[in-house]
């Protein structure tokens, strides 16, 4: 039997494909994270069928279907190497009762069909939870470990299909660890003495800094990553009046490994201490206006003074 047939290497390229389709999605290229996600499935559904015999990838097509048969049963070679497709492959695992129907997976396959010809990311971006329990549904059946498949991957996986846990919970955790996995990919040459010493000193640091936002005055400060521990900036707003602003945190951007947060709550998920938080960005507001906060229009007149050197590019 051809060994691109074979068992192994259907797991193989399942696990490959599935790491890929990981990484592509921790950078919000979900057009690629959806066709990457679509070979893992089919490759790994191909890998169960092939476990439990050949013949089950042949595609039944006319007269080619014979030659497949044989071909797959190691005594003569196919003119052409045919088999089935994704969804016909999830169907027959229904059919044997190792998959159930689910029509979000049905739907995962179709958009990264489409996707290959349209590009759809909005589709593709939640479907993360789908990749990962039907991977493991499907080593369930093989007998296979999740950490063996997933490697590094393993906990972003097995959030993802974590029900105890809320959605927005289970969605910024698995965000966390793509954005460590960015940051070791980046900074794994370097000694992890001067990663640490290199986090340490940012936030020593401390900073401040102040922009105009489109819904008004932001301020910034230094906090440590969720996700690597670096110098993040944590993003205020005010959430009062012109004249007598209340700047709350809002949102978190990391300059180390690109962790993005927007909301309050996605903080608060992540662990960041925002009570803290808001604390500390008033209280370098009041220090760096001699005690008081000022009106937005201070705010302004303050920013287009320092406009250049002490405006804080977050994006």
């Amino acid at each position: 039997m051809d060994d691109s047939l074979s068992f192994e290497s259907f797991c193989e390229g399942a696990k490959k494909a599935a790491h890929r389709a990981m990484e592509d999605h921790g950078r919000e290229e979900y057009d690629e994270f959806a066709l990457h996600a679509g070979v893992a499935v089919e490759r790994l559904t191909k890998a169960v069928l092939v476990s439990k015999n050949p013949v089950y990838i042949v595609e039944i097509r006319g007269n080619a279907s014979v030659d497949m048969l044989f071909h797959m049963g190691g005594h003569r070679k196919a003119k052409k190497v045919r088999t089935i497709g994704a969804s016909e492959a999830i169907s027959r695992l229904r059919t044997l009762e190792v998959l159930a129907l689910d029509k979000e997976l049905d739907m995962l396959i179709d958009v990264r069909n489409g996707v290959a010809h349209t590009g759809s990311e909005e589709d593709a971006k939640d479907f993360l939870p789908v990749l990962a329990k039907t991977v493991e549904t499907l080593l369930g059946d093989l007998g296979g470990p999740l950490d063996a498949f997933w490697g590094r991957w393993t906990t972003a996986a097995r959030m993802a299909v974590d029900n105890k846990r809320g959605e927005i919970y289970r969605n910024v955790q698995v965000r966390i660890r793509q954005a460590k996995h960015r940051y070791d990919d980046r900074f794994s040459d370097l000694p992890e003495h001067l990663q640490d010493r290199l986090a340490v000193e940012q936030l020593e640091l401390g900073g401040f800094g102040m922009r105009f936002a489109e819904n008004g005055v932001e301020i910034a400060i230094r906090e440590p990553c969720p996700a690597c521990r670096s110098a993040a900036h944590v993003l205020s707003a005010n959430q009062g009046t012109e004249e007598t602003p209340h700047f709350t945190v809002i949102a978190l951007r990391c300059p180390m490994c690109y962790l993005k947060l927007a909301t309050r709550d996605e903080l608060e998920a992540s662990g960041v201490d925002v009570k803290h938080a808001d604390d500390l960005a008033a209280f370098q507001v009041s220090t760096f206006f001699d005690g008081a906060v000022p009106s937005e229009k201070t705010f302004r007149m303050k920013i287009e003074q320092f406009l250049g050197t002490e405006t804080v590019d977050l994006d």
